[in-house]
């Protein structure tokens, strides 16, 4: 890509586009409503690299204000036809457009569009597998370097459909187009360990739905996908990640910027333009760094924290409830908790948490300010009108580590308060001690989400 290029997206949506035409949910209806309308996922790369090519793709660049006379490469990752529309090749034919093009994919794509190139059309058709590499060259000298990649998706036999790695050779900039696909197979996690990308356009097609067939990512897998692709150093600090082939098996669109914005993810929108090489991450972007999650309980609050950091492998869980070994029904919720988190997170029961927050080299979670402040109350033995000045003293040690924790935080705390005065002296000071510990860890985050019923308000 040339110095100062960029990757036009002309659509970001599923085969059916999102809203889907035929379709009243409430998803569809909100992104209706909002004019926020995707069609089929395509994209535009410095003007002369087209990725994927459906029926809805020229008519997309004509509305994005692109125009599609300098395409030179036109790279196809399989035959499904939001991806595959070759009767683009005979309009540009009859533009009388007589530049070499290059058609690249698959055997069966390639089979696909044979016929529609007239005989002396200057297009070379390049077959491609997984495990290929491509050069690409351009009439200014420049050459594109093209690896092929696995993708976990098929149109009628394993290995029909491909990813896309893409990198101008002697320049900066490289894009890793990774739709349509499913949890990245392993071949496809080595090939693209250390490669930096500048961008990366992630599939992310089936949001909250897990009961529907593979070939896509959903927002349970997209952050997993993302956090190994962060562990292999293939997204990096600055590089630019974008949820394309989107559809209404996500939650309405503002809501889906909610969910992806922990993980430094925008959602792809139809004529969004991505600069290569990267630019500063801008601060509405990128996840915050201190997040406080309240919510009553069986709210919600600990699935949307642990939701919070699903892009990190890296995690280390503060759990400051302890075992509860005495406590069939607290072994139960401790068991499901465990169940949950990805099994490269590291757990560490305790109550002394400053210090762990001060020196975290990794993204923290702590679960909760409650049990936490509980178990510092037992060990003043403050409850029956015992000196407080230890637990308060404890309190400001958690607020300032709070403070100077060099990672990303979440932490989860009960809103309490809210209903009946406690009967007892021991429940009114938990209460207004649990009240203050919040307000001081709420003033210090940057992002404070209330949970009610399962669904997140924001407070800040």
């Amino acid at each position: 890509m040339r110095d100062g290029g960029e990757v036009v997206l002309l659509g970001s949506g599923a085969a059916d586009g999102w809203p889907n035409p035929f379709c009243e949910c409430a998803s569809c209806l909100a992104a209706a409503g909002s004019g926020r309308v995707r069609g089929q996922t395509s994209a535009l790369v410095d003007g002369r690299l087209l990725l994927d090519c459906g029926p809805e793709t020229p008519r997309s660049a004509v509305r994005a204000g692109r125009s599609l006379a300098g395409v030179r490469h036109l790279l196809l990752t399989h035959s499904h036809p939001d991806h595959l529309g070759p009767a683009a090749l005979l309009f540009r034919h009859w533009a009388g457009r007589r530049d070499p093009l290059d058609v690249v994919g698959p055997a069966d794509v390639v089979a696909q569009c044979r016929p529609w190139a007239a005989p002396d059309d200057p297009v070379r058709f390049i077959e491609v597998a997984a495990g290929d590499e491509a050069v690409l060259g351009e009439p200014d000298g420049a050459r594109y370097r093209v690896r092929v990649l696995a993708a976990d998706h098929a149109v009628w036999i394993a290995g029909d459909a491909v990813l896309y790695d893409v990198a101008r050779e002697g320049a900066v900039g490289r894009i890793l187009w990774a739709t349509d696909t499913g949890p990245l197979p392993d071949p496809t996690v080595r090939a693209v360990a250390g490669a930096r990308f500048d961008a990366v356009f992630l599939d992310e097609t089936f949001g909250d739905r897990t009961d529907l067939d593979g070939g896509h990512l959903n927002l349970a897998t997209f952050p997993r996908v993302l956090a190994e692709l962060r562990q292999r150093g293939a997204v990096v600090e600055g590089t630019q990640v974008v949820a394309v082939h989107l559809s209404h098996h996500n939650p309405p669109p503002d809501e889906l910027d909610r969910r992806l914005r922990p993980w430094g993810v925008r959602a792809g929108e139809d004529g969004m333009v991505v600069p290569v090489p990267g630019v500063e991450r801008r601060e509405d972007v990128v996840g915050h760094r201190r997040t406080l999650v309240l919510g009553g309980a069986r709210s919600g609050k600990s699935t949307l924290a642990e939701e919070a950091l699903a892009d990190s492998a890296d995690v280390t869980y503060l759990a400051t409830g302890g075992a509860g070994r005495d406590d069939p029904e607290w072994l139960e919720r401790v068991a499901a908790h465990r169940e949950r988190r990805p099994g490269t997170w590291r757990t560490v029961e305790t109550t002394d948490v400053a210090g762990l927050l001060r020196s975290a080299t990794g993204p923290v979670l702590l679960d909760c300010l409650g049990t936490w402040l509980t178990a510092r109350i037992d060990l003043h033995s403050a409850w029956e009108g015992g000196p407080l000045e230890r637990v308060e003293a404890d309190i400001d040690e958690l607020v300032a580590a709070w403070r100077a924790c060099p990672a990303p935080v979440v932490a989860v705390s009960n809103e309490v308060g809210s209903g009946v005065v406690p009967a007892t002296a021991s429940g009114r000071l938990f209460r207004d001690l649990l009240g203050r510990l919040n307000a001081r860890i709420a003033a210090a985050s940057d992002e404070v989400l209330l949970v009610v019923a399962g669904l997140p308000v924001r407070l800040r």
